[in-house]
């Protein structure tokens, strides 16, 4: 779950993101969007792809990541905002927490309405942390991934990444339908 620390550090960054030009508010041009879109969708094909034919390890924690990080910039695209090109993935990350976390938590409470058996086994507020969460870990596992793990930490680690991609992807385009 996201720490509050956690949170308030997003939410200071942000707001020295959009000061110094490393987040913008944007006019929406639908083939941005759908280039995002394109792009995350194509990462998690070929996620899904080499997991198939048990294929790198590292290569699908890589995918997976980069799938939830395209995705996560379509939304933060259709909100108003373009992450610039200087350190996207922390920008995007600390982005997510501070102008997304709260919509996700919406989603999730409508879907808690519709859905209330579920609701007893996670609370709205911990799922949504732990779907915008798992995008910064994965962000820190992609480099750790890539330089120090064993074969078997890989590959369980690699599995756990798809995972999360599945789920982060899932909850990203039931916001971009809203």
């Amino acid at each position: 779950m996201l720490s509050l620390e956690r949170i308030k550090e997003a939410k200071i960054n942000v707001k020295t993101y959009l000061r110094n030009g490393l987040l913008k508010k944007k006019e929406y041009n639908e083939n941005i969007f759908q280039a995002y879109m394109e792009k995350s969708n194509e990462s998690l094909e070929v996620t899904n792809y080499l997991s198939e034919n048990h294929m790198s390890s590292m290569w699908i924690t890589v995918t997976s990541y980069y799938s939830m990080y395209y995705i996560s910039n379509a939304v933060l695209y259709k909100m108003g905002y373009k992450v610039g090109d200087e350190i996207s993935h922390k920008v995007t990350c600390d982005a997510l927490i501070d102008l997304v976390r709260d919509k996700l938590k919406n989603n999730l409470i409508e879907e808690f309405e519709d859905a209330q058996d579920e609701a007893f086994q996670i609370t709205n507020s911990e799922k949504a942390d732990n779907i915008i969460e798992s995008l910064d870990y994965e962000r820190r596992k992609r480099s750790k991934f890539q330089y120090e793990m064993t074969a078997e930490i890989k590959d369980s680690r690699a599995k756990t990444s798809f995972e999360r991609a599945k789920i982060f992807n899932l909850e990203m385009n039931k916001i971009l339908i809203n």
